[in-house]
């Protein structure tokens, strides 16, 4: 199978499956382009209520595809059309996609693999997930936005010990980093994903929708527009003649 982008949609969840299994799915550069082009369109699917992202196998992503790395790396404009371009512009349209996005973290979690999964709201992995971006053995570093989402996410430290010192971390530190919603055992991790993604598609689209835009006003400081422009909408309505009439509400 050749490394690529794959996803699949069923009953309001789209399932975002990064599939690189012969190289512990690490990103090649078309598979960053393929990224972008999967979330630009979940952005817009009024179907979609909660995006899964995950590894083909037994691992999430080892990081980049560093085969690929010499015929663009040393150069400048080059490299910087890399970064800029095609693992920021897939990165950036992870983060705008107004849908919940969680990922199912198994194996190993490293450099572009962490950037992926910081990119997410929910995280969940297993106990044996290992995480880190040991990219100073390959004698550069995290590019300044990649670096900054990493950063805020991971914590501080534990960020300037994955860079500075190639530290590689366990799951139970990264969850009490915060940075991992939940840990659970291998055998349990992929039906602990789909129980959060059936929760999560069976809540209000709008309310999900909405509080990401929010969160994500809140985090640049800016104002927040309409904020309760949903008052007479269909959702916030029947959300509140449900539980009045004590019945389970149809969004």
């Amino acid at each position: 199978m050749d490394a690529g982008i794959s996803v699949a949609r069923l009953g309001g969840v789209a399932t975002v499956t990064l599939n690189n299994p012969d190289k512990l799915n690490a990103m090649s550069r078309a598979m960053w382009r393929e990224l972008k082009t999967a979330f630009v369109a979940l952005q817009v699917d009024a179907d979609v209520r909660c995006v899964l992202v995950r590894g083909a196998g037994v691992h999430f992503c080892a990081g980049g595809d560093i085969a690929e790395y010499p015929g663009f790396r040393f150069d400048e404009a080059a490299l910087r059309r890399f970064h800029e371009e095609e693992v920021w512009g897939a990165l950036s349209a992870m983060l705008d996609c107004d849908v919940p996005v969680l990922a199912q973290i198994s194996g190993v979690c490293m450099g572009a693999g962490v950037e992926i999964a910081s990119a997410c709201d929910l995280r969940l992995a297993s106990t044996a997930a290992t995480f880190g971006a040991p990219i100073a053995r390959l004698g550069f570093p995290m590019a300044p936005r990649e670096a900054a989402l990493v950063s805020a996410a991971v914590g501080e430290m534990t960020a300037r010990a994955m860079l500075l010192a190639a530290e590689v971390f366990a799951a139970a530190h990264m969850a009490q980093q915060g940075f991992l919603t939940h840990v659970v055992p291998e055998a349990e991790l992929e039906q602990a994903s789909q129980s959060l993604v059936r929760r999560i598609a069976g809540l209000s689209p709008q309310a999900a929708r909405l509080n990401k835009q929010t969160l994500s006003a809140l985090k640049q400081g800016v104002a927040i527009e309409q904020p309760y422009g949903y008052a007479s909408s269909p959702e916030h309505k029947e959300g509140i003649a449900a539980f009045i009439a004590k019945r389970k509400p149809q969004f």
